[in-house]
């Protein structure tokens, strides 16, 4: 199996950025598709983006589009999130999640392994 940890949640002022890192062992990262979900206070999980195990091929839920990229590095197995122009409702637990597949992915319940979280609060 692998292991997730993300990394460089916080605070920051609406219009401002930040980039999460999610940093993998265990498995050969390459065979993986990764995603970011998220989940704010009293609300379910969500889908954020994904991106296929190459790099190529990603997706991105219309309420982040324009705003965040994900990317990887393979070599450092790693999987990013560059989140720009933040706004309050992106406040939440931002998960990253990895599946054995060649494909890109959108449902939670498709996700084998998860990260802890890592928190970003952005504030007005």
């Amino acid at each position: 199996q692998v292991q997730l940890v993300e990394s460089g949640g916080g605070l920051v002022q609406a219009g401002g950025s930040l980039r999460l890192s999610c940093a993998a062992s265990g498995r050969t990262f390459s065979n993986y598709a990764m995603g970011w979900f998220r989940q704010a206070p009293g609300k379910e999980r969500e889908f954020v983006c994904a991106i296929d195990w190459s790099g190529t091929r990603t997706y991105y839920s219309d309420s982040v589009k324009g705003r965040f990229t994900i990317s990887r590095d393979n070599a450092k197995n790693t999987v990013y999130l560059q989140m720009n122009n933040l706004k309050p409702e992106d406040t939440a637990l931002y998960y990253c999640a990895g599946k054995l597949s060649t494909g890109v992915h959108i449902a939670i319940k498709l996700y084998n392994y998860w990260g802890q979280g890592t928190q970003v609060t952005v504030s007005s």
